[in-house]
């Protein structure tokens, strides 16, 4: 049995040998990945059922089929992107090629996270192969299932010269990460990203960090409640809230909190009955220490619980909870909820609410739920976060020609379509210079002369245009 520095030195001779670099290769392995997704869609939700009793709607729409769309666009897309990318030029480099061209890095780590644990692995590796790079994935440990399914397909549908896998826990990740790779793409905890941070420091590698936060969906003025709370309903219960961008909390006024309470009562009956734990549409905690730690946080909030707050935990069973009469000093508010727990604070104003959004990190996303564009065009020029959506939660991660990444601390970098490929790709300024306009490189050589430096400036500087006047409103 290979070592890890074997593997990692094999596909290293790989990527040496120019076998990623052609594009019939690329995308030889794409249309591979995109094989066996289809060939094994029942193996891949019965791994998820086992994982985290997913739903087939849910595995499908966000496992699956975000997967497979993704990869159709990268195919259709890649030759284009592959193309130089041509700049402009002055006077002196008139007669020279001035292009970036993507290159592959070489051999990339993507480390996967349990929430998706098919969609955060394959998607970063769309990019990788998209860019000509060699990966190694290491699936998350705590879905089994889906780690063990993934440990079988890879090698059988991609290059094994060029893709493996690595399957084990903290300790074999830990010495994962003192190889070299050229970059590191990371799904998880804030906490794990800061060890892999210091992992990547002592070889100066790249990374990018896809972690989560508390996104906050905040409601105000005018709207249909019911539609509302169906889509707030949807967005924080889809995968039992195990989502990194799902909405964490809910900012309302006191008058609006008590048209949707109602509203979500109603929807949750319709989504999944008065039973919801009978209900086969509703997922259920990883394992029996995320399920403790949910049920620790609820027992610590200050809060009044007005609907769930019940489980099992036998099953791993946690209610979809809401929770009302809380500020943000609650323990609710301390860290990211990553379950299904919506916290209802009240606010007085649209300018406490984005305050409130201001005066915490950054998150991952962020949702506003009006009618009213004013109210939405104010919170979105007046925060910061990794993604924004109005009037719905999560799907704006769906789309491939969206960047999906965080800001500050809810992760750096950013993926999806073509961004998946731009960051697994080197974007190498290059020159093609020949021996003409002689006259003008002769300007810079020595004996240095004010007369040359005045022809020099102005043979390569930028041509100032008509700007006119800028006012301040």
């Amino acid at each position: 049995m290979e070592s890890q520095r074997q593997i990692i030195e094999r596909l290293r001779a790989a990527f040496q040998s120019g076998v990623t670099a052609p594009l019939q290769f690329r995308l030889t392995q794409l249309k591979s990945l995109l094989s066996l997704l289809e060939d094994n869609e029942p193996q891949i939700l019965e791994a998820l059922q086992k994982d985290l009793a997913k739903p087939k709607f849910e595995a499908v729409l966000s496992e699956i089929d975000m997967v497979v769309n993704d990869l159709c666009y990268t195919i259709n897309s890649l030759p284009t992107w592959i193309q130089p990318s041509y700049v402009g030029k002055n006077l002196a480099t008139k007669l020279d090629d001035c292009f970036v061209r993507r290159e592959p890095l070489g051999v990339v780590l993507i480390i996967g996270a349990w929430n998706y644990p098919l969609q955060l692995i394959l998607a970063p590796l769309i990019g990788a192969i998209a860019a000509g790079n060699c990966a190694i994935l290491k699936p998350s440990e705590i879905s089994r299932a889906t780690e063990r399914l993934l440990a079988q397909l890879i090698p059988k549908y991609l290059s094994q010269e060029c893709f493996a896998v690595i399957c084990g826990g903290a300790e074999e990740t830990k010495s994962l990460l003192e190889n070299r790779f050229d970059h590191i793409f990371y799904t998880g905890s804030q906490a794990v990203a800061r060890s892999i941070l210091q992992a990547a420091a002592v070889h100066l590698t790249p990374v990018t960090l896809e972690l989560g936060g508390k996104c906050p969906c905040l409601i105000y003025g005018r709207l249909d409640m019911l539609a509302a709370a169906k889509r707030l309903v949807w967005s924080k219960f889809f995968n039992a809230g195990q989502s990194c961008v799902a909405p964490d909390y809910v900012l309302c006024t006191p008058e609006m909190r008590e048209e949707l309470l109602p509203a979500i009562a109603k929807a949750l009956s319709i989504f999944y009955g008065s039973q919801p734990k009978q209900s086969e549409d509703f997922s259920r905690i990883v394992t029996d220490r995320h399920w403790d730690r949910l049920m620790a946080l609820l027992g610590k909030t200050q809060g009044r619980v007005v609907m769930g707050g019940e489980g099992s935990k036998e099953d791993k069973y946690f209610a979809p909870t809401v929770v009302v009469d809380l500020d943000g000093s609650d323990a609710l508010m301390q860290e990211e909820i990553f379950g299904p727990i919506m916290p209802i604070l009240t606010i007085e104003s649209l300018e406490q609410g984005i305050t409130f959004i201001n005066q915490r990190e950054k998150p991952l996303a962020l949702y506003v739920f009006s009618d009213e564009s004013q109210v939405v065009n104010m919170v979105l020029e007046r925060t910061s976060s990794g993604g924004f959506c109005s009037n719905d939660g999560i799907v704006h991660m769906t789309l491939p020609g969206l960047p999906f990444g965080g800001v500050g601390a809810s992760g750096m970098g950013s993926y999806h379509g073509r961004w998946t490929f731009e960051t697994f790709s080197h974007r190498r300024g290059c020159m093609l210079r020949g021996w003409g306009l002689e006259r003008i490189s002769m300007l810079r050589y020595p004996p240095y002369t004010e007369s040359n430096l005045s022809w020099l400036r102005w043979a390569t500087s930028a041509k100032k245009k008509s700007w006119g006047v800028c006012s301040v409103m």
